[in-house]
């Protein structure tokens, strides 16, 4: 990899770390090229991307950004893990990695939260940005719902009564 090749990859990086609201940061402990491409499916599914790089390079991509925090965990065989969404990367990540061994959540942040393994994963149980705004119109819908249904319910009530006083008359 020349100079300008370098540099290229370190401003690729800085973008996604400018754009990410997540980045996970996990270590390879000998995925195969299957298991490597099926990992890359499931987060890309996610609506996140994941990216292998050279930890030098990962390091400079971070300066001036909300994630200089995760210089610590550039050690050893890694690869990121970044969405735009709060929790997509880390949900897809923690569920592959509970089918596989051979990948390792070592810590991530969000913007400036530095978070460990743990950290991770309790954000992996927290429901999706998709999720949590189908919840929010429920409840909004819900109450709206229910006042329709008691507007109805006197009119429904008095035309059963009218109904059983013509039943009884015509007996």
């Amino acid at each position: 990899m020349d100079r300008s090749q370098k540099a290229e990859s370190v401003a690729s990086l800085n973008a996604v770390f400018n754009q990410a609201g997540v980045v996970v940061v996990t270590r390879n402990l000998g995925l195969t090229v299957a298991q490597s491409t099926d990992l890359r499916t499931k987060i890309r599914d996610a609506g996140a991307t994941y990216k292998v790089a050279k930890n030098r390079l990962a390091k400079l991509a971070i300066q001036d950004t909300n994630y200089v925090g995760l210089g610590e965990f550039l050690t050893g065989p890694t690869a990121l893990a970044s969405s735009e969404d709060p929790v997509a990367a880390a949900k897809a990540v923690v569920e592959f990695a509970k089918t596989n061994d051979k990948i390792e959540i070592v810590g991530g942040s969000m913007g400036t939260q530095v978070l460990t393994a743990e950290g991770i994963k309790a954000l992996a149980s927290m429901p999706s940005l998709d999720q949590l705004r189908a919840t929010l119109i429920g409840l909004v819908q819900a109450p709206a719902t229910k006042i329709a249904q008691l507007s109805t319910a006197p009119a429904a009530k008095l035309a059963r009564v009218f109904n059983a006083y013509a039943e009884k008359n015509a007996a």
